[in-house]
């Protein structure tokens, strides 16, 4: 054969050898994936291993799987306990307990099965996250490893998640690390996530807790949990020791954004109130945009916490402010009114309209009613920003009438009659005051029911 000639393959050959390719890449890509899963695992499994050895022993403390030593722990048996471990004995080891949840875990490589879940704790884990401290003092004494994690959080952690103060303070005068950080890379500061667990944080910071650390994967700081769970206690304690207000996280949200990202339940509203009053007093920026450019009066009006965005507002928020989507405040607020009539989400629409909000556009309207109309206070609300209203059939069929019959009659009927002069004198004072409507109606010498109704307090119907 010559030096230029080549070889030619048939497409049955071509074809094959393609086949080959794909099967190859395919191969590859399963064992990257399967490598990635398995070093996860790995690595956790090597940090368990490392807590393990933490006490300074040369061996790992031995595993009890005695049901009677289980018994008295979880009862919180201190007799039996003392009986168990008398003086110059020894409670340092690690529980078994039996049965758990089915888990997949990795067997090799891109090898996984399903087993038990077997979560490995200590006695001091036990009592601490119940509240024995008599239990745990007596542990403690007979020289139980507080730094011991073999589940992947210390006692510390399990005492201040369940809100055990004085557990919590028994763990660190007895040499626990305030800092520890777990498995999922949480520091006991990041687990008192309740109201209940004031306390904990404060003897945290009392011994040396970190109020600037962060957790490894969401970057946050102490001051974003108490604000992304509602805790104005916690959030007034950690800026007294020194929180950075406008620290961000992973997903770029300070702790004023993460307040108002975060679901706010209904009997929950005021703490998140108080939470973001405490933020902006303390300096924080209501401009700060996470990654999708929202701003924390986006997040407060899809939560349609009204308090929290009459105080944005206040504190200067864009009441405009689009983001990536095009989507202003307004918007937010619409698509959840329906959903969230327990939060008054009309007193939202309200204030975001006496501070200057643009309006929906009027041909938008019906789709407006169809997503609304389980809140009439929302509906009355928005259109009673408009002087001239066009009522179609559209606006008929996107209502089920069966559900606040009087309000959308009266609404219907506006088809054939003209918004009243009442109505009209309104929408001019409105347009004349444009920008200052909040300064200047409080002050003007009128009736309150006036005053509020040119600031749009909603009746029940429209005219």
């Amino acid at each position: 054969m010559s030096q230029n000639s080549s070889f030619v393959f048939s497409s049955t050959a071509l074809r094959s050898l393609q086949l080959d390719e794909d099967m190859l890449e395919r191969h590859r890509h399963q064992r990257r994936a399967a490598s990635s899963q398995l070093t996860g695992y790995m690595l956790k499994k090597e940090a368990r291993s490392r807590q393990l050895l933490a006490s300074g022993t040369s061996a790992p403390p031995a595993v009890c799987k005695d049901l009677v030593t289980q018994n008295a722990l979880y009862t919180g048996d201190l007799e039996a306990l003392r009986e168990l471990f008398p003086k110059d004995s020894r409670a340092n080891f690690i529980i078994e307990p039996r049965g758990g949840d089915m888990r997949w875990v990795a067997s090799g490589e891109g090898l996984w099965s399903l087993s038990y879940e077997q979560e490995l704790t200590t006695p001091l884990h036990i009592t601490a996250c119940r509240g024995f401290a008599d239990c745990l003092r007596l542990l403690l004494q007979r020289g139980a490893d507080v730094e011991l994690a073999p589940g992947g959080s210390t006692a510390l952690h399990e005492a201040c998640e369940s809100c055990q103060p004085e557990c919590t303070k028994l763990l660190l005068s007895h040499g626990a690390n305030a800092n520890a950080v777990s498995e999922d890379g949480l520091m006991p500061l990041h687990v008192c996530t309740l109201p209940e667990s004031l306390e904990c944080a404060r003897q945290l910071l009392q011994y040396g807790a970190a109020i600037t650390a962060r957790s490894v994967d969401e970057e946050d700081t102490p001051l974003h949990v108490a604000a992304r769970h509602g805790l104005p206690e916690h959030a007034d304690l950690y800026l007294r020791y020194g929180a950075a207000v406008d620290r961000r996280n992973e997903e770029e949200l300070t702790p004023l954004g993460a307040a108002c990202a975060h679901p706010h339940e209904a009997h929950e509203l005021t703490r998140y109130h108080r939470v973001c009053q405490l933020l902006l007093a303390a300096g924080a920026r209501v401009g700060p945009l996470d990654r999708d450019k929202r701003t924390p009066l986006h997040m407060a009006c899809k939560q349609a916490n009204a308090d929290v965005v009459e105080l944005l507002l206040a504190n200067g928020a864009g009441v405009n402010d689009m983001d990536y989507g095009g989507e202003a405040p307004m918007h937010n607020i619409l698509k959840v009114a329906c959903y969230k009539t327990a939060h008054q989400p009309e007193r939202v629409v309200q204030s975001l309209l006496n501070y200057g909000s643009i309006r929906v556009w009027p041909g938008a309207l019906p789709v407006v009613l169809k997503h609304c109309c389980g809140s009439p206070r929302t509906v009355e609300v928005l259109l009673n920003a408009y002087s001239r209203l066009k009522v179609t059939d559209a606006w008929v069929e996107a209502v089920p009438l069966e559900d606040h019959r009087d309000f959308y009659e009266s609404l219907f009927s506006l088809a054939r009659t003209p918004r009243s002069l009442q109505h009209l004198a309104r929408c001019r004072v409105r347009v004349y005051l444009e920008g200052r409507l909040l300064r200047v109606v409080p002050k003007l010498p009128l009736p309150t029911f006036i005053q509020n109704y040119l600031l749009l307090h909603f009746t029940g119907f429209v005219h």
